[in-house]
């Protein structure tokens, strides 16, 4: 008895009742949302009086619906592309030792992240209406460039801290130019760390609502932005589906960026033994 109510027991058994806790408390409007959208009935309640899939139906049914989905994947794909060959240029220069002003630099890029999205949207608007980018999916694939590099530049800056830039001067001293080393050399040794910040860059656009709300007009709404709008004008079940639907593309991402990450941990073993 002594010994299965041992201090370290106890603590252990509370840490993981709080940790439980936790997690409910931050899941539990989701798990909430997902019943709510296979509701036979055009509003929220429970119990809820019967189940339909009619709201799935409505999503993909509706022109609406449909040209706000289709927005984001061509936003989030362009802004993922811009993001992560910037963003690995970006790192690639930021991790040479002779890189001037290292800290200024890092602190330059990846401010879009630190600075609340409302200040950003604003300046976004201010500049893109200067020279005509508002109300174009052009301006909103740059707008959310900016907020997807830095994602890139840290996730690639963590995966070049274990590179062994020997490997870069052994390239060199056997007649390889630069560029053809860093695409032969070290592009397949940081690709984990590139294609997880390309990850986290498509799901910052995807996701991202309150930029789109200031430059993006009636025909380049995005999904997240029609969801808004949604919840402001029409109260609907479809909200709920849609919503479901996020949930379940967004663990995906979640677990492919999961796996991406051992990935690159396995290789970081392999090339220290």
């Amino acid at each position: 008895m002594t010994n299965f109510l041992s201090f370290p027991r106890l603590f252990s058994i509370l840490l993981w009742l709080v940790g439980g806790l936790v997690i409910l408390f931050l899941i539990a409007p989701i798990v909430a949302i997902v019943p709510l959208s296979f509701n036979a009935e055009p509003f929220f309640t429970y119990p809820m009086p019967g189940l339909s899939l009619r709201w799935y139906r409505e999503f993909f049914d509706s022109n609406v619906w449909q040209l706000a989905l289709k927005n984001s994947i061509i936003v989030a794909v362009f802004a993922t592309l811009l993001s992560t060959f910037l963003g690995t240029l970006a790192a690639i220069g930021l991790s040479r030792p002779s890189c001037p002003a290292r800290a200024t630099l890092t602190a330059i890029l990846i401010s879009p992240m630190i600075v609340p999205v409302i200040v950003s949207a604003v300046g976004i608007y201010y500049a893109f209406a200067a020279v005509g980018l508002l109300n174009s999916l052009t301006g909103l694939v740059l707008a959310h460039t900016a907020i997807g590099a830095p994602f890139v530049v840290i996730t690639v800056t963590a995966t070049l801290a274990s590179f062994d830039h020997n490997l870069m001067r052994a390239a060199s001293s056997l007649g390889a130019a630069p560029v053809e080393a860093t695409l032969r050399i070290m592009l397949p040794v940081i690709a984990p760390g590139v294609a997880s910040g390309a990850l986290f860059a498509f799901v910052t656009s995807f996701d991202e609502v309150v930029i789109a709300l200031f430059i993006a007009g009636s025909e380049e709404r995005t999904l997240p932005r029609q969801m808004w709008s949604g919840v402001r004008e029409t109260l609907s079940p479809t909200i709920a589906a849609v919503a479901t639907l996020l949930i379940l593309f967004s663990t995906l991402f979640l677990a492919t960026i999961q796996w991406l990450q051992r990935r690159a941990e396995r290789q970081k073993i392999a090339h220290r033994d």
